[in-house]
């Protein structure tokens, strides 16, 4: 069987969750399945050594300026069709073969409409639908996506398959003290301090996150009981939030709430973190937190576990299947939820000791192994399908 992957996602020079899924998962493939045949469509050459080199897979670069996908991949699949289409985190191109196979992550514009400007909006939501009703199977991040696709778009459940993403073999804790200094020094962090590792946007709840992180500098100053190794005198001791990522959309809101709330000496911007400093920063945090009001998966949430950081974690979507009972969680509409869940791990060392243990446990159940293998068993269900 030959299999074409439209691959092109996997060449951003700053990948997010979705780019990097398809990376991971593309790389597990092929050293996965030594059967089939593959063809990476790319808009833009990959770097050298992106992917192992085989025999088995064929590169085919083709460059457009404008529309690539609904254009030059579309012609691509009229010319020289696979037998089975495989697309992890874009769209169907409008010409496309009968087999196909699609990744759905979320449905975060039909939760949170407002936090994504009107066009982009418009395009996810036809997008969304246009995937699930022309692939020939769905892959889905998670039990919650799924239910999205069945209860929001009428899609049949026998339709959609779960399968989880893995987590890179780099994440894991890092107890060299010297390495994490050099990496909080890169990013201008002097003390201790809570971390978030995503996109700047709305979705991500970082106004509340904020507000939530001046309650507890404001209980700090009040003398918190169990929080005296705190101290806002002391840059070596003192509490920072880091909110690590590239500036997404409408992120001016988070700036304001700093400045409003008179925390622009303990809130980081340390902007986007390169991949490999990544395992660092998330093991020297006190903790991970992502407040998001919508997630298909929350990646960062696994990586944070991988690395032995205790993790606070929204309590909707798919976070509580995620977490497990590995971290705390918090409503993420309630800004003195989220800060208590903070300083539920903050004052007590010893729980955060065991959601240390915890979370790289929880962590193991996750690998791009697993995850390729029950991709490949979708992506051969879809071309028996068609066949049939």
């Amino acid at each position: 069987m030959r299999i074409g992957i439209d691959a092109s996602r996997t060449t951003r020079a700053q990948p997010t969750g979705t780019e990097r899924y398809s990376l991971h998962l593309l790389r597990a493939l092929l050293a996965l399945d030594h059967d089939n045949d593959y063809t990476f469509y790319f808009n833009a050459p990959p770097r050298p050594g992106l992917f192992p080199d085989s025999n088995r897979v064929h590169y085919r670069i083709i460059p457009f300026p404008r529309l690539w996908t609904h254009l030059r991949l579309s012609w691509e699949m009229a010319r020289r069709p696979p037998d089975v289409l495989f697309v992890p985190a874009h769209v169907l191109p409008l010409i496309h073969p009968r087999r196909t196979v699609v990744t759905i992550h979320d449905l975060g514009y039909y939760h949170e409409p407002e936090a994504h400007p009107p066009r982009q909006r418009a395009y996810l939501e036809w997008a969304t639908r246009y995937n699930a009703q022309s692939a020939s199977l769905i892959i889905a991040d998670s039990a919650a996506t799924k239910r999205d696709l069945v209860t929001v778009l009428g899609i049949a459940a026998e339709k959609i398959r779960v399968v989880y993403l893995g987590v890179d073999e780099r994440f894991r804790p890092v107890s060299d003290a010297a390495q994490i200094a050099a990496v909080k020094q890169r990013y201008g962090i002097a003390g201790p301090y809570i971390l978030y590792v995503g996109t700047l946007q709305p979705r991500k709840n970082l106004v509340r996150l904020v507000e939530a992180f001046g309650r507890i500098v404001r209980a700090l100053d009040m003398g918190y009981e169990g929080m005296n190794r705190f101290d806002a005198n002391d840059p070596q001791r003192r509490l920072s939030l880091v909110l690590a990522g590239a500036k997404g959309w409408w992120y001016e809101d988070i700036f304001r709430a700093v400045l409003h709330m008179e925390l622009a000496g303990q809130v980081i911007f340390p902007g986007y973190v390169k991949h490999d400093d990544l395992p660092a920063l998330y093991s020297g945090a006190e903790l991970f937190v992502l407040p998001s009001l919508y997630e298909g998966f929350g990646l960062p949430v696994l990586e944070a576990m991988a690395c032995a950081a205790p993790v606070v974690a929204a309590s909707v979507s798919s976070l509580p299947e995620i977490v497990g009972d590995a971290g705390v969680l918090a409503d993420p509409t309630d800004d003195a939820d989220i800060a208590r869940a903070m300083i539920r791990v903050l004052m007590d060392p010893l729980r955060a000791a065991d959601m240390r243990r915890r979370g790289l446990e929880r962590a193991r159940r996750f690998s791009w192994q697993r995850c390729a293998r029950e991709t490949l068993e979708v992506i051969r269900d879809a071309a028996g399908e068609a066949k049939a």
